[in-house]
């Protein structure tokens, strides 16, 4: 099993290149399923995940090729309607199967994606959308098993607990577009990956109206085509550079951006006194010395992400002051919190809030990454700690960096991947 080994302390300077968004690639993969002409989707990360999708399309009879940025695919010999287990284990987002095989095949089987370790992640939304455009849903030896003689368009409201679900939205945007009649999801999602995928089934033929609104329309139609398509860069990994940039960085450029869809992260660090400019090639930032601390609460897009809550804890974790970051979209997703305190971290956890008092300094250490982001935040405290940190089982990490400890050693940093 591979682990990073970092000795903190070198200022990152210099470019880097945002990859595509993961969470975009993914569920466009699934969606070219769809077609009946082969797709090609461009600008897609180097990631785990990505292979593992592929692997699922192949398994089930589509024809794929990875190379380097780019993903072609043949879907028209799928003759298998099963996601394996095997596979699904591996990654919840395969569950965005359901939804094309349903419209197309009006049939799929899709291992239960199960737990996870940042906290509960139902499918309920997933399954009552689906169930309200008619399709018949059992659960059977760990397996969902979806069968339709036709779905129908109909009005679904897809708000939780914890608000709208991306990839409840996803699938059921999938599996709209080819139903009779017209769909309105109400509490969509709004998250630029779910606009990316809905530019996609636009680019194939879909008719949809309403993307990036909390009320999308959907006008059914009988077949899509394939097409190419660049997805979006990955606002998650951009906003990971861009707090090391304010953690250790001189003149750091992130390039390869959308800083529209970065709004929320950069109004926060600049309230912190974090100096970012907007430059022609993308975004510069530099390390800030005298931050102030801040109070963030995670929320459905606009609002800020909780796929970088781990890395902004990093941050305030040294920054003077109290920070306060309340998780309201996994309120058990602290994992992180228990690594970084072992670095001399001061965190305390209250209910779903954490409370930071600013250290100094953090200290090299030998950490576990518990999942993705919690991953990235320990990297991003790697950097600046004193002495070695190693982390230990970042597989996890690699399920949606691309080839992380490259672009920071290109940027400056000590770090260097080794079989634990």
């Amino acid at each position: 099993m591979d682990a990073l080994i970092i000795k903190g302390g070198n200022i990152l300077s210099g470019e880097v290149d945002v990859s595509g968004a993961k969470n975009s690639a993914l569920p466009i993969m699934a969606a070219s399923i769809l077609a009946d002409s082969p797709c090609e989707i461009q600008g897609v990360p180097g990631i785990r995940d990505i292979f593992t999708m592929a692997e699922i399309l192949s398994s089930m009879g589509a024809k794929v090729s990875v190379d380097k940025q780019t993903v072609k695919i043949d879907a028209s010999g799928i003759n298998d309607y099963t996601a394996p287990y095997e596979l699904v284990k591996q990654m919840r987002a395969s569950i965005a199967f359901l939804g094309p095989m349903l419209a197309k095949f009006g049939k799929a089987k899709v291992s239960h994606p199960g737990g996870c370790v940042i906290g509960p992640r139902p499918v309920d939304l997933h399954l009552k959308g689906l169930s309200e455009l008619g399709a018949e849903i059992k659960i059977e030896h760990g397996y969902i098993c979806a069968e339709s003689n036709g779905l129908k368009g109909a009005d679904i409201f897809l708000g939780g607990r914890f608000g709208s679900s991306v990839l409840a939205t996803a699938n059921v945007m999938m599996a709209a577009v080819m139903a009779e009649g017209n769909t309105v999801i109400e509490s969509a999602a709004c998250e630029p990956e779910i606009v990316d995928l809905g530019n996609f089934l636009v680019k194939m033929g879909a008719n949809i109206i309403g993307l990036g609104s909390p009320r999308i329309i959907i006008m059914g139609v009988k077949r899509l085509k394939g097409v190419s398509h660049k997805i979006i860069p990955d606002r998650i990994e951009a906003g990971t550079f861009i707090i090391a940039g304010a953690l250790c960085g001189k003149d750091l450029v992130i390039k390869n951006i959308v800083t529209e869809h970065l709004k929320a992260l950069l109004d926060i660090l600049r309230k912190s006194g974090v100096k970012i400019e907007a430059g022609k090639d993308g975004i510069v930032v530099n390390k800030t010395e005298k931050r102030k601390p801040v109070d963030i609460v995670t929320m459905p897009y606009p609002g800020f992400p909780t796929d970088l809550q781990a890395q902004m804890t990093t941050l305030m974790s040294l920054t003077p002051g109290i920070s306060i970051i309340t998780e309201k979209i996994y309120p058990e997703r602290f994992m992180h919190v228990p690594e970084l305190n072992r670095m001399g971290a001061k965190i305390h956890r209250e209910a779903s809030s954490t409370i930071a008092a600013g250290v100094k300094n953090l200290s090299g250490a030998p950490v576990m990454a518990s999942d993705l982001r919690a991953s990235a935040s320990l990297v991003l405290a790697g950097l600046v700690a004193e002495g070695e940190t190693l982390i230990s089982r970042i597989y996890h990490i690699d399920r949606g960096y691309e080839k992380i400890e490259s672009k920071f050693v290109r940027l400056g940093a000590d770090i260097k991947r080794i079989q634990d």
